[in-house]
């Protein structure tokens, strides 16, 4: 059930908040938490009722180890479950997400035919899987403090960070779950909820749905061989850098707004990533918990930046390679996850230098700080590239095509607006969208670059001012209503591959 589809919005939704508040006002907590961890776990075997044991047992596991974890008298042997816990966590991700992908590699190096049939990866098993690890390792570190089963049980399927996040900690979510206000109906929760919910619900059915039809062809077209020029390859990865942003964050704000319904906070996700002056800041932008997760559950325990500037910049690759890894089985992930490694690795020596030459990170002025976006926002771009596409000959043949290594072709739109380029560029009428029945014109370009402005130049959801908040609900009401109840089959998000 997508949180997109008309089944969710005007059925299920209604009927879960409803249910929640009627048993809730009869001060039967218990029951209320209960029928939410049902209406969660009814939520996900919605796809797939198979793979409803496989949580089950995750989450009796990783409950059980919690509480051994908990009572345990020595160190020694409580750190020997942590480790135990983590591995069997950490163990059941790599079969369901990475077993072919490590027969495949291992078939290509040695020749050999091994064949383990196919696996279907289980829905959100990338984030209840590190939801789950955070609770080990804090019981581990003596920081959980709550062990109400059916509160754990409510933290692990709560229905609108289940299927791809927010990343969230046992100490955000149980204390909450614990409180009486929350069963009853908060009216300015309740409409901030609703208003955040139709913001992220514009940004999925209406930017990020309709920036994808710019973005596929040429993906599919660069994957099928064809030759990507320059304003095709530019238009096609301005497009999906677009699309992820809208899909994602537009999921987050549809899972903070849902959450809001039920008087419950969920951490925020983003934060404007796209004005972003360089890598580091960046990340601390987007994807806000898992990057949180990287640092506190990776980062931090291989050393951090506490044993030596060399073994900082190892402890950072290692991060982002097995960052990359984690979004998905396959060596574009990897490549992605190194780049940005490596962006890092630029970025923190260059705050190093400045600071030796006596001139501070943060002290560029307007001109400096507008260089440095643009830098920061193109790397991003041409990183995209590799985590889109399918394969390193795709992302190539677009990477190149960006660079100008594949030529030029001129919209002929935008060379009827400029008489005489078509003497420099080469003109072979208007540019079409590659695989579709689209055009690509002026007028798509310009909204590209519209989309930039918005992106860089509004406030973030979470910034908005109340009154600005229902203006802009208002005005995205309609063509949200218009683009679920009007389009055939609502589009997956694409964070559900991760």
């Amino acid at each position: 059930m997508l949180f997109n589809s008309v089944e969710f919005i005007f059925v299920f939704l209604p009927v879960v908040l409803l249910v929640f508040y009627m048993i809730g006002s009869y001060g039967n907590h218990r029951v209320a938490i209960s029928w939410l961890v049902g209406a969660s776990l009814f939520f996900y075997g919605w796809w797939n009722p198979a793979y409803l044991g496989l949580m089950l047992a995750s989450i009796l596991f990783n409950y059980a180890m919690g509480a051994a974890l908990v009572s345990a008298k020595d160190r020694p042997r409580a750190r020997y479950l942590m480790a135990a816990g983590v591995f069997c966590n950490l163990a059941a991700l790599a079969y369901f997400k990475y077993a072919n992908f490590f027969v495949e590699n291992l078939n290509a190096l040695t020749g050999s035919g091994y064949h383990l049939g196919t696996i279907i990866l289980p829905l959100a098993i990338s984030f209840f899987t590190f939801q789950q690890i955070t609770f080990l390792v804090d019981a581990f570190r003596g920081e959980t403090r709550e062990y109400n089963f059916l509160h754990y049980a409510l933290f692990v399927t709560f229905f609108p960070q289940l299927i791809a996040g927010p990343i969230v900690h046992h100490r955000e979510m149980l204390p909450q779950f614990a409180k009486d206000s929350i069963y009853r109906i908060n009216q300015w929760n309740i409409s901030a909820g609703l208003a955040i919910f139709l913001l992220g619900l514009f940004k999925k059915v209406v930017l990020a749905d309709g920036v994808a039809a710019y973005a596929i062809p040429v993906f599919d077209a660069a994957e099928n061989g064809v030759v990507i020029t320059f304003f095709e390859a530019w238009a096609g990865a301005l497009a999906y850098t677009f699309q992820l942003y809208f899909d994602f964050s537009g999921y987050s704000d549809m899972a903070i707004g849902i959450a809001r319904m039920f008087n419950i906070n969920l951490p925020l996700n983003f934060n404007s990533p796209y004005k972003a002056v360089n890598i580091i800041e960046f990340w601390r932008r987007w994807h806000m918990t898992l990057s949180r997760f990287l640092r506190d559950y990776l980062y931090f325990p291989l050393g951090g930046n506490r044993k030596g500037l060399s073994r900082r910049y190892v402890n950072l690759m290692i991060t982002m390679l097995l960052g990359g890894l984690w979004h998905g089985a396959g060596w574009t992930f990897v490549l992605w996850g190194l780049m940005h490694g490596v962006f890092l690795v630029i970025n923190h020596a260059w705050h190093g230098l400045r600071r030796l030459i006596g001139s501070a990170p943060g002290s560029l002025g307007f001109p400096g700080r507008s260089v440095a976006w643009l830098v920061t926002f193109l790397s991003v771009v041409a990183s995209w590239v590799m985590f889109r596409a399918e394969s390193f000959a795709g992302a190539t043949n677009i990477l190149h095509g960006m660079s100008g290594m594949n030529g030029f072709v001129l919209p002929a739109q935008i060379a009827a607006i400029i008489p005489g380029l078509d003497g420099v560029v080469e003109t072979v009428g208007t540019m079409p969208l590659l695989g579709g029945g689209s055009i690509m014109g002026v007028f798509e370009m310009v909204g590209m670059f519209l989309l930039m402005f918005f992106l860089v130049a509004m406030p973030a959801s979470h910034e908005m001012k109340p009154r600005l908040q229902l203006a802009a609900l208002v005005g995205s009401f309609y063509f949200t209503v218009q683009a679920v109840l009007f389009s055939r089959v609502p589009s997956e998000f694409l964070y559900f591959q991760f």
